[in-house]
């Protein structure tokens, strides 16, 4: 099975919001340390998978932004 890489994204950003809750309700040290050690293992694993993703897409540069083209100026 596949892992997407925005899947992986946002596994990690749900572990990391996890941690600030249990640092705000005062869970053990011990813990927060654990799950902030995997949370930081998971943004190296996270960088790995963005950077290495097999992602085609049409845009170049040419597009600038997709809200804002540089090419054509609409008037309204």
């Amino acid at each position: 099975m596949k892992i997407s890489a925005m899947s992986v994204v946002g596994f990690t950003t749900m572990a990391l919001v996890t941690v600030t809750i249990m640092v705000s309700m005062n869970f053990p040290f011990n813990w927060v340390f654990y799950m902030t050690v995997f949370g930081q293992a998971l943004v190296v694993y996270m960088v790995y998978k963005v950077l290495t993703d097999d992602y085609d897409t049409t845009k170049t540069f040419d597009d600038f932004y997709e809200d804002n083209p540089i090419g054509r100026q609409d008037e309204f």
